[in-house]
């Protein structure tokens, strides 16, 4: 018998070599690097594979496709993220930060919809069964008929949800505790984590059972296995916030049942998650009075505008120290673009001054459109002249200094009127809502506006 091939393969990424080296070359992890046993044939001319294999029909792209459908879970921010809700069959995988409320969030939508006459079954690999029976309580959710579980076992799982009629609802938590016996390896690495999923993810198809699978993350965000769990499932899901702050995001990364575009938002109260259906109430602190730097921004979450409040310090030095750039919420790369726009096209220096900015309540802004919102706020910052408390601002900013119109100017408009603002700071050519506009061509146009120079 052929002696087994031995193989290395990267706990972080996946990739695979044939000698152990200290660092992985595909991902640049440090000792990441685990023997596995390979399971490699040996392919010769006799295995031709155009030769007996099943002959399956194609269909045009005018076939008749009927919608999925949808299961509510009961929560309708967890439902949006989805797309509408859980579809039969699918396989859902949920990832964020340790204590952000993964266990909390789907243990309030299994009992939901087990209340709703769903059939669910919840199996924790990482708590005893005690430990969630006493979270269901503190949640006021212990007399939900969720049938439960603590289990680690792949075949043990899929023996005892496979008796009978199969749950609606089948949430795993977490993949990363989960062991299958037909793999050798600890729980967690890149082959056990790729075939306890790949099992469950079978199982779900077949059944048409909704699998929801939790996934730990790396300190850099990304969630934890082989990169290639996230191409097995269907709907992959990050949920976001500091652990400091009240709000949570849960925002869908890839959705094959629908878009990427939405997000569902959270408050952390004692009775666990409840759901923000108006977010920009929550990231907008008390305008009552005139502060300089800050500025309101409508950023835009898929079909959902959420205001949100841009805050800059500019401090001059004194001494040759090198100034210090600090930005919280959003990309420093694109904060320095505009710095060096209103220094090279509007004249203003920054040169010799530390410069913070900061969105406030921990959100995460990635919309191009701020630019003209940040600049707002710096050009307040620097001349300690507040911007108008009852306006908001949105644009793109070109290198040359040109201010450009963004998407969804009109719909932006109309949520920054219905929360009482009656001014907006917006680029020239911006459809006509119903605040009071100040158009601008040019990021100068800005500048003079606010500095009261025309």
């Amino acid at each position: 018998m052929a002696k087994p091939q031995k193989r290395y393969v990267c706990q972080a990424c996946g990739s695979a070599t044939s000698k152990w080296q200290g660092q992985c070359v595909d991902c640049g992890e440090w000792n990441s690097l685990a023997e596995e046993a390979s399971n490699v044939t040996v392919f010769s001319a006799r295995h031709d594979l155009r030769t007996g294999g099943r002959v399956f029909e194609l269909a045009g792209l005018d076939a008749d496709v009927a919608l999925p459908p949808r299961m509510a879970t009961g929560i309708a921010e967890f439902d949006r993220a989805l797309g509408g809700g859980l579809v039969a069959g699918s396989a859902t995988l949920i990832g964020g930060d340790p204590g952000i409320g993964k266990s909390t969030l789907l243990l309030q939508a299994a009992a939901r919809i087990a209340m709703a006459g769903g059939d669910v079954a919840y199996i924790s690999g990482e708590e005893a069964a005690d430990q969630v029976r006493l979270r269901a309580r503190r949640l006021g959710l212990g007399d939900a008929p969720v049938k439960l579980a603590s289990a680690t076992s792949v075949r043990d799982i899929l023996a005892t949800v496979g008796q009978g009629q199969a749950p609606a609802l089948l949430v795993i938590d977490s993949i990363q505790t989960m062991h299958s016996d037909v793999i050798e390896g600890a729980p967690g690495t890149v082959s056990q984590v790729r075939a306890s999923a790949q099992e469950l993810i079978r199982f779900a198809k077949e059944r048409g059972t909704a699998l929801i699978l939790v996934g730990h993350v790396t300190k850099d965000g990304t969630i934890a296995g082989p990169r290639v769990l996230e191409h097995m499932v269907d709907t992959v899901l990050a949920f976001e916030g500091e652990r400091s702050h009240q709000y949570r995001i849960l925002r869908a990364i890839k959705n094959r049942f629908g878009g990427t575009d939405e997000i569902g938002v959270f408050a952390m109260a004692e009775g666990g998650l409840d759901e923000v259906t108006n977010p920009s109430a929550l990231f907008l602190t008390h305008r009552g009075e005139e502060i300089a730097g800050a500025t309101v921004f409508p950023a835009m979450e898929g079909t959902r505008p959420v205001l949100v409040e841009i805050q800059a310090l500019v401090v001059r030095l004194q001494s040759g120290a090198t100034p210090r750039r600090a930005v919280v919420g959003w990309d420093s790369g694109r904060l320095a673009m505009i710095l060096a726009v209103l220094e090279a096209r509007c004249g203003l220096s920054f040169s010799t001054a530390e410069v913070y900015l900061n969105v406030s309540g921990g959100y995460r802004l990635s919309d191009p459109a701020a630019d003209l919102a940040v600049a707002a706020a710096l050009i307040s910052a620097l001349a300690e002249r507040p911007v108008p408390p009852d306006a908001v601002a949105f644009g793109e900013v070109a290198l040359s200094g040109e201010v450009r119109p963004v998407a969804h100017g009109g719909l932006r408009l109309r949520e920054a009127a219905k929360l009482g603002f009656t001014g907006a700071l917006v680029p020239k050519g911006s459809e006509n809502g119903a605040l009071r506009l100040a158009e601008f061509a040019t990021l100068g146009g800005l500048v003079d506006h606010l500095l009261g120079r025309g």
